[in-house]
């Protein structure tokens, strides 16, 4: 399958992974039978070297609605799309659909992706972000021509879906892990050690993950590693990942960092990147 550029990620997701993609692409292995990518997100690295065999997941239901309603019911998603507003009073009505839970399950998943997927354009910075309780919570952004439907993208990502085989998971990542295969290949980009007390994002999902996590994170690549399953791994490069990782060889890349909210903060940060092959 030729390579498709308009396939590209559908939401904007913090960490995503457009500005790493040329070295992360040329740390990938050269040979492999099936993609694996356990903390997908925005999905990049997927949607940029677009594997014809993969297995995906991310702890986000929501986010995961999103992608199988792309692929199965794309017409419906489209159509409702086009009936959103970029007006503040119908954008908090919007995100108050989740408050009431009994309510919200009663919606149809194409009207829980097309809510996900509008919040996302037209929210403060594209942030998806939720609070203890799971609802979402980012404000309104305010912006004057938000590209809601972006439908060219959602056929592509639709057609790439439905042409490839394609596996979609919403569970705890280890799970996921455990069920591979010799001759895998996984790109996992959990969510990062923060590199201040201050810095921590994790409002992907409610929950966190701390430094256990990190812990049961990395016995889990020793495990790939002891099965003949390639990883390849970015974090944050504190002193504890570095520790944690340090007998994997990692290497110290740059990448653009935007999600401080004072903007005399925002740029270059060091990431790490961890791998064991060749």
């Amino acid at each position: 399958m030729k390579r498709n550029a308009l396939i590209s990620p559908v939401v904007k997701w913090v960490g995503g992974k457009r500005q790493l993609l040329p070295v992360i692409k040329k740390n990938l292995p050269k040979k492999y039978n099936s993609y694996c990518e356990p903390f997908l997100g925005g999905g990049a690295v997927l949607f940029n070297i677009q594997p014809r065999k993969a297995i995906v997941n991310d702890l986000n239901s929501e986010l995961m609605n999103v992608y199988n309603v792309i692929k199965n019911n794309i017409d419906e998603l489209i159509l409702d799309l086009k009936k959103h507003k970029n007006e503040s009073d119908y954008f908090y009505k919007m995100r108050e659909l989740d408050r009431d839970k009994k309510k919200y399950n009663q919606l149809s998943d194409v009207k829980k992706a097309s809510r996900i997927l509008y919040l996302n354009k037209t929210c403060f910075n594209g942030l998806f972000r939720v609070n203890n309780a799971g609802e979402f919570n980012t404000p309104f952004g305010k912006y004057k021509n938000p590209n809601i439907v972006n439908e060219n993208t959602l056929r592509a990502v639709n057609s790439y879906f439905n042409e490839v085989e394609i596996t979609f998971h919403s569970k705890d990542y280890q799970k996921v892990l455990d069920s591979l295969k010799k001759n895998s290949f996984v790109y996992l980009d959990p969510p990062y050690d923060p590199v201040s007390d201050t810095s921590s994002f994790t409002g992907y999902n409610k929950g966190g993950f701390n430094q256990d996590e990190q812990i049961r994170l990395k016995e889990c690549c020793d495990s790939l590693d002891d099965n003949g399953i390639k990883f390849l791994l970015s974090n944050s490069a504190t002193e504890f990942i570095k520790e944690l990782y340090k007998n994997y060889n990692p290497q110290i890349v740059k990448a653009k960092r935007s999600i401080n909210s004072v903007s005399t903060k925002r740029g270059q940060v060091d990431e790490i990147l961890v791998k064991n092959y060749d």
